[in-house]
């Protein structure tokens, strides 16, 4: 202990002015560049040049669930509860927990966390410790009088020292380069929030998409009953002469046809399938056990539209852009900095001994203290063309911006326009397909009494089977477009999921993702 107290002792009355001399200095430095200012938000109240109105039917046809916008609503956090569909809930609670690209994300936080803060580590002085036991033996050879073998000299020589050192950072060049990775942290957290958004909607449509396929798999199945059955009229009246061979081979014809587009839909709902299977974080082999139809996805009636202003400040591809316009700010003050003289304090002290139990006693103590101040005088103009760079890329960072939140408003524009047509669509293809149904069980019945043609039937089925398909994508339409709204409008990710077990936040959040039963309805 006594020691350390005479190396202190020593040293601390000869640091201790630069010290004083390097803290005023950097607490008196300045930040040049640019400070960073939040984009104002869009200087517009709506999505579209007219009025917002929900989606509208004709009262004089067949009965349409109805939607209905919100203006000014916040996005539950759990919007696909909405559909109503326990299988779907739990499905998108074992992709958020297993999906490999959430937890990459979630790892690119990590490093770029890391990386912010050992810049920080640059604020302060860099210590390093150093020991050096060194044993010597000099010639005498110039000294020598007589024929006899020169006299040498030995010793060992210890000696221990510090090394300090400390780059007041006076413009503040280590300042922004933190605020940079800082903003790039920044810029992780909102593309993790984006993979999350994009994955929960990918299951969605997803699940909407295996539900269509079953559906149309369904309508085609019961054309093929249909058509066997008129196949079994058609050889009876062959059988009683009144019908023609060439009218049962007709027949035979078009049901098979009707059974080759079977295969296919079959064929594209075992991709999906390993599409679900994939999205959970499972191998094909360990296929999902959900199963979805449409008669089981309800449709939501009540669709929250938030305000542009709260659009850009949601959606994490915009606060994505936004963060990376922090960072590309910040550089351009690094560029400037790198361009203009800089300090460096150093010091030395240690203790040098001829025996390791003498170090640090009084006569072996030692230290230098240094300053330096560098600038550069010529360099090619290459510090002027790295701050233009930066500059460029400060440009280049707005205009992603403004490109960002355009393509932001015209996501939701289009949600909310499909939305309005899907709504006639659905009831469009319900017409048809009850117009063509009751008009083939006409033709059924007069093929039983021989009293139509064949070619008859035949437009019958083409265009029943043709109606029925239609009916089903037009429903799956609708439902696929509603979560391509929710996803537009940016989600409903918590603000208080900051923490590092951000999954169970997301997900076991109650206070906005209620749904009330009256808010999803049939289709």
């Amino acid at each position: 202990m006594r020691q350390h107290h005479l190396l202190s002792s020593a040293v601390w009355p000869a640091c201790r002015p630069w010290l004083v001399l390097a803290l005023s200095i950097t607490t008196s430095g300045c930040a040049v560049g640019p400070d960073f200012n939040t984009p104002a938000p869009p200087a517009v109240a709506g999505y579209t040049r007219e009025p917002l109105a929900s989606p509208a039917t004709d009262h004089a046809g067949p009965h349409v669930a109805a939607q209905h916008f919100q203006p000014g609503a916040d996005v539950p956090a759990r919007w696909w509860a909405a559909f109503r569909s326990a299988p779907l809930n739990e499905l998108i609670r074992r992709s958020v927990v297993h999906n490999p690209t959430l937890d990459a994300a979630d790892a690119a936080i990590r490093i770029a966390s890391a990386n912010a803060l050992a810049q920080r580590g640059l604020f302060y002085p860099q210590l390093g410790a150093n020991y050096t036991a060194a044993d010597q033996q000099t010639s005498n050879m110039a000294t020598q009088q007589g024929p006899a073998d020169p006299a040498q000299s030995r010793y060992t020589l210890h000696t221990a020292q510090l090394t300090i050192s400390f780059v007041p950072d006076l413009w503040g060049q280590n300042l922004r380069s933190v605020e940079s990775l800082e903003a790039q942290t920044e810029q992780a957290q909102f593309q993790l929030e984006a993979a999350y958004l994009t994955l929960t909607t990918n299951v969605v449509t997803a699940a909407i998409q295996e539900a269509s396929l079953r559906g149309q798999i369904a309508a085609t199945e019961r054309i093929i009953k249909i058509e066997r059955d008129i196949l079994g009229i058609l050889k009876n009246q062959l059988q009683a002469g009144q019908a023609a061979q060439v009218d049962v081979l007709t027949q035979q014809t078009a049901l098979a046809q009707v059974e080759q587009t079977l295969p296919p839909l079959q064929k594209q709902l075992a991709i999906q399938r390993d599409l679900l299977t994939a999205l959970a974080g499972q191998f094909s082999a360990d296929e999902i056990n959900e199963r979805f139809d449409l008669q089981h996805l309800a449709l939501p009636r009540n669709l929250p539209i938030s305000l542009p202003a709260t659009l850009v400040a949601q959606r994490p591809d915009v606060r994505a852009a936004e963060a990376n316009l922090h960072a590309a700010s910040a550089l351009v003050g690094v560029a400037i900095a790198a361009r203009l003289p800089n300090i460096t304090l150093s010091a030395n002290p240690g203790s040098s001994a001829f025996k390791a139990a003498e170090l640090f006693t009084p006569g072996t103590l030692f230290y230098i203290v240094a300053g330096s101040a560098t600038a550069t005088v010529f360099d090619g103009l290459t510090l002027y063309h790295r701050q233009k760079s930066a500059e460029a890329g400060l440009d280049q960072a707005g205009a992603l911006y403004r490109q960002a939140v355009i393509t932001a408003l015209q996501n939701v524009a289009d949600s909310l326009r499909s939305l309005q047509a899907d709504a006639r669509a659905v009831q469009a293809a319900i017409k048809a397909e009850d117009s063509a149904r009751a008009t083939l069980d006409i033709v059924q019945k007069q093929l039983s009494l021989g009293q139509i043609s064949q070619v008859t039937v035949l437009n019958a089925q083409q265009a029943y089977l043709n109606t029925a398909i239609a009916r089903v994508q037009a429903e799956a339409t609708r439902l696929t477009d509603t979560a391509a709204l929710f996803m537009a409008l940016g989600g409903g990710w918590p603000a208080a999921c900051t923490t590092p077990v951000w999954r169970d936040c997301v997900l076991s959040d109650g206070r906005r993702d209620t749904v009330r039963t009256a808010d999803a309805a049939p289709r």
